[in-house]
C-alpha cells in the first residue's frame, strides 16, 4: 500500500515542485500563467468531469449505498464548515480557500488507488464516488464564493453563477449524457478524454507557480483548519456513516478513502477565477498532497481493519 500510495503521490509533488521553479527562474513568461488557468477552468477542467461521469462502469457496484454516504457526509461537512467559519469568522476569501481544502478531492489519486486496491472493482467504485461527489461540490464551493468572496453575489448573480460554470455544467453533461445512456460520440470521445488529461498536469503546474505567492506564516490557522477537516472530518463522517446505513466491503473502503483524499488542484484554478484567495488555495494542496503520503495510510489501515 505504501508503495502505491508513494508511487501516485510523487508524480503530483514533483509536477508542483516544476511549476515552483519555472515561475521562480522566469522560464515562461508572467503572461502564461494567467492564460494557463483560464484554459484549465474553462475548457480542461469541464472536459475531465463530462468524459469521467460520462463513461462511467457503475456495473456490480451498490451505487445507492455509495452515494447516500458520500453526499450526506459532504454536506455534513459543508455544514460544519461554515459553522466554523461562523466562529473564526476568517477573512472571507480565505475561507473560500478552506472550505475547498476541507470537501474537495483529488479524483486522480482516488482512482488510482482504488484501482491498485480492488482492480477492475475498484475503478467502478471510484467512478461512483466521483459520479456522487464531484457535482455535489462544484456547487456548494460556487455557493460559499457568491457568499464569502469579496464578489458579493445577489441571489440572481449566484443561480447565474450556478448554471453558467464550467464544472457544474462539465459535471451535469456528464451525468446526463450516462443517465441517457447516449454516451459520448465515439469521433468526439478521444478529443474530450485528451482535453481533460491535460488538466491535471498543467494544473498543477500553476499550483506550484502560485507557491511563490504565498505567506504561510499568516496562513497557519486556515492551513491547519482545512487540514483538520480534510483529513480527519470528512473520513470520520463517512466511516460513522458507512456504519449507521450498512455499507461495507470495498465499497466503504473506497467511500473512506474519496473522503480522506487531499484537496483537488482544480481547488486553485477556481480560487483564481472566482476571487479566493489563490496563494493560500496552492498552499493547501501542496501541503495537503504531502501530508497524505501519513494520512492516507493510517486512515485506510482503520478503515481496513
Amino acid at each position: 500500500m505504501l508503495d502505491l500510495l508513494l508511487t501516485t503521490l510523487v508524480p503530483i509533488i514533483l509536477l508542483i515542485a516544476l511549476g515552483t521553479w519555472l515561475r521562480v527562474r522566469g522560464f515562461l513568461a508572467e503572461s502564461f500563467w494567467p492564460g494557463a488557468e483560464r484554459l484549465s477552468y474553462y475548457v480542461l477542467l469541464p472536459s475531465l468531469f463530462l468524459h469521467g461521469l460520462a463513461t462511467a462502469n457503475l456495473d456490480g457496484v451498490p451505487v445507492l449505498g455509495m452515494v447516500a454516504v458520500l453526499m450526506l457526509s459532504t454536506l455534513l461537512g459543508a455544514v460544519l464548515l461554515v459553522l466554523y467559519q461562523g466562529a473564526v469568522n476568517h477573512d472571507g476569501a480565505d475561507f473560500t480557500s478552506v472550505f475547498q481544502g476541507g470537501v474537495r478531492f483529488n479524483n486522480y489519486i482516488g482512482a488510482t488507488l482504488a484501482a491498485g486496491l480492488y482492480g477492475s472493482a475498484g475503478i467502478a467504485l471510484a467512478a461512483v464516488a466521483n459520479a456522487a461527489i464531484v457535482p455535489l461540490v462544484n456547487l456548494l464551493c460556487v455557493l460559499v464564493f457568491a457568499r464569502f468572496s469579496a464578489r458579493h453575489s445577489s441571489p440572481l448573480t449566484v443561480l447565474k453563477a450556478i448554471f453558467a460554470n464550467p464544472l457544474i455544467i462539465g459535471c451535469a453533461g456528464g451525468l446526463l449524457l450516462r443517465v441517457s445512456g447516449l454516451g459520448l460520440p465515439a469521433g468526439l470521445e478521444p478529443t474530450i478524454k485528451a482535453l481533460g488529461q491535460a488538466a491535471l498536469p498543467l494544473g498543477l503546474l500553476c499550483v506550484g507557480a502560485a507557491l511563490g505567492g504565498a505567506r504561510l506564516g499568516q496562513q497557519v490557522r486556515p492551513l491547519l483548519a482545512a487540514s483538520l477537516f480534510k483529513f480527519l472530518v470528512m473520513p470520520v463522517a463517512a466511516w460513522g456513516l458507512c456504519r449507521l446505513l450498512g455499507l461495507s466491503g470495498q465499497a466503504a473502503v473506497v467511500a473512506v478513502l474519496f473522503q480522506a483524499l487531499p484537496t483537488a488542484s482544480s481547488s486553485y484554478v477556481m480560487a483564481r477565477q472566482m476571487g479566493g484567495n489563490a496563494p493560500l488555495m496552492a498552499t493547501i494542496i501542496a501541503l495537503q498532497t504531502v501530508a497524505a503520503a501519513l494520512t492516507l495510510p493510517l486512515m485506510l489501515s482503520l478503515t481496513l481493519s
